[in-house]
């Protein structure tokens, strides 16, 4: 059956085999083939099932590992030749004196000035996408509900139309800013309240911008009524006990068309009608803050994040249930970090489908996050080539890649890039299939470059190794923290939730005083050495366990002397953190999405450490006057 089933396969864009992380070739089991070939619509079961699919299928144009002709997305001519240098935040985590205990866009722009201030070009954050209203607890901003929206979480309170009429009674508990964590629930149940009443108050008044709510529900059409929908449904399902992911409504709420569903909808209109206002709010928000940056004096201001696909029980897929395949998810093979690989619960697009809609889809998804940024983050940038599928019932070991229409799609990506002059960063970490950073080059796709990942062999690469056209990072949020790592708190996390096991933690950490000693030995041939430091690389002395503060002025230096045009520092690194943002593998082991930064944004700008670093970083790429 292998032939047939190979043939089959090759047409459907699945690749048989596919080089491991370890160099080897690994052949896709014909079980899986089958799996993700029932996953995409078509049967091939046996012999006939697939012989019938040979007739009738007619192959998907992928489209070669080469840039297409002339095209190209966007980069300022100031940035061609030039460098600049921005800060990284996850906004959840920003504290304040006047969020809710939760950072909002009034803090992301207030965060965005202060950086500007201080000399920074742009800030970037975490996917800000819609995630489940009424299950707040799914907090993780890769696994969105719908990437055409955002997350109402997000809303200032206090910047809301109508705030003033009620400002006695928006007092959250002064707890909620407190706590080290995030209380998402609680969070969520007292902003839905809040922003309930002040919707009463401006739909009820005369108030002239309520013209532009209407405005944007014209433009954001069908798109925006079922999203709006999906949440009052999911709202009204939960205090049911039916779920907030339409996978547990009954079987008459499980489609946008359905008698039950228009009923519901005529029913509920106003509560429908609050969901749409809640992403008007939302995005009028979001655009603020962009204009505050610019304002602010950064060049591109805000670098959003588009996550790599969508969860499988949200809005996006209950909205449109054919540009997803329902019956696999998305993940990445098995390497040396994990040896049994990745199941990400994503819900992959079909190409098919992508295909036959002329992919506007994916060109509206990547307008939508851009039309409130000056830069954009792709997730899993080799998505744009190939995904690596696992089929239901399976595990990500036995998973295959499915290819894209690589053409198409960087055709689509580059024509909202340049319409909406926005430039284009491309996570290109982990497998990378040959010739594929060399297309990103091409058509004007910044990689990303990691200094924990840019190793030869055992040592570390120096910084003018780095490409041009790249953004050049210490540390991200899937990795320790800078101070964690050199303290080995990373270490000590996997250990505590079994990740490891105690015997092989001394082996990590004598592999870690090792990797500081090259760091530090590095830092040397670069003439960035701290004095005190020497022994330590020299291995005459314990390296101190807190992370000095002229190591981490010095690596950051070290980094940002790259050529990459790009440099991000995160605001974990800024303000000392220990801990890390997100470990991946991980659910409620450890409170990924969570935590707070400890330092508020009324004394930011004071801390230093984030004087010291921000002004080592105006020295070593200054912003022209």
């Amino acid at each position: 059956m292998s032939g047939g089933l190979d043939r089959l396969a090759e047409m459907a864009g699945i690749e048989v085999d596919y080089l491991a992380l370890s160099g080897e070739t690994q052949r896709v089991s014909d079980d899986a083939k089958r799996a993700v070939l029932e996953a995409m619509g078509i049967p091939a079961g046996d012999e006939d099932e697939i012989a019938a699919a040979l007739a009738s299928l007619s192959p998907v144009e992928l489209g070669p590992m080469q840039a297409p002709p002339g095209v190209s997305c966007f980069v300022p001519d100031w940035l061609r030749e030039g460098r600049c240098w921005g800060a990284t935040c996850q906004v959840y985590s920003l504290r304040s004196e006047r969020n809710w205990g939760i950072g909002d866009f009034e803090d992301l722009a207030r965060f965005a000035e202060i950086a500007a201030e201080a000399g920074a070009d742009f800030v970037g954050v975490n996917p800000l996408h819609a995630l489940f209203l009424a299950a707040p607890e799914r907090d993780s901003p890769f696994s969105p509900s719908n990437r055409l929206f955002l997350n109402p979480l997000y809303i200032a309170v206090d910047k809301t139309p109508g705030c003033e009429r009620l400002a006695d009674a928006l007092q959250p508990p002064p707890e909620l800013r407190a706590n080290e964590f995030i209380e998402y629930r609680q969070v969520a149940s007292l902003k839905r309240k809040a922003l309930d009443r002040l919707f009463r108050i401006q739909s009820d008044s005369e108030d002239e911008s309520f013209a532009g709510f209407e405005h944007f529900c014209l433009e954001r059409g069908q798109a925006l009524y079922l999203h709006a929908l999906f949440e009052a449904l999911s709202e009204a399902m939960s205090q049911q006990g039916q779920g907030a992911t339409w996978h547990g409504w009954p079987d008459e709420y499980r489609h946008p068309g359905t008698d039950s569903v228009r009923a519901f909808a005529e029913e509920q209109e106003s509560l429908v009608v609050f969901h749409c206002w809640l992403q008007w709010i939302a995005d009028r928000q979001l655009a603020a803050a962009q204009a505050r940056a610019l304002a602010a004096g950064m060049r591109i201001g805000l670098y959003l994040d588009l996550a790599v696909g969508v969860a499988p029980d949200g809005s996006a897929t209950w909205s449109d249930r054919s540009l997803t395949a329902p019956k696999a998810r998305i993940g990445a093979p098995p390497d040396y970090f994990n040896s049994v690989g990745q199941d990400w619960g994503l819900a992959p697009l079909s190409p098919a489908s992508l295909v036959a809609r002329d992919f506007e889809p994916y060109r509206a998804s990547m307008d939508i996050v851009v039309r409130n940024a000056g830069a954009i983050r792709i997730d899993h940038a080799m998505s744009l080539y190939r995904l690596f599928w696992i089929a239901e019932g399976f595990s990500a070991a036995d998973g295959a890649y499915v290819r894209y229409p690589f053409t198409r799609m960087l055709n689509a990506l580059a024509a909202v890039s340049q319409a909406r002059r926005t430039i284009v960063i491309g996570e290109d970490l982990g497998v990378v299939p040959s010739g594929f950073r060399e297309v990103m080059r091409q058509v004007e796709i910044q990689s990303y470059r990691v200094l924990f990942f840019e190793k030869r062999e055992d040592f570390f690469l120096p910084p003018e190794a780095y490409p041009c056209e790249a953004l050049a990072c210490v540390t991200t949020h899937d990795l320790h923290t800078l101070a964690g790592w050199w303290s080995g708190r990373d270490i000590d996390v996997r250990c505590e939730i079994g990740m490891v096991g105690d015997v092989e933690v001394p082996l990590l950490r004598e592999a870690r005083a090792h990797e500081r000693r090259r760091l530090l030995g590095l830092l040397a041939d670069k003439g960035l050495l701290p004095d005190a430091m020497r022994p330590v690389m020299r291995g005459e002395a314990e390296a101190p366990r807190d992370l000095p503060e002229s190591v981490a002025l010095a690596l950051h230096r070290l980094v940002a002397r790259a050529p990459s045009r790009l440099f991000a520092v995160p605001a974990e690194d800024l303000t000392g953190a220990m801990e890390q943002v997100n470990v991946p593998g991980t659910m409620d082991e450890h409170a990924n999405w969570r935590r707070k930064l400890s330092i508020g944004l009324e004394d930011l700008a004071s801390h230093g450490l984030f004087r010291a670093i921000t002004a080592a970083l105006r020295e070593e790429r200054p912003r022209p006057a």
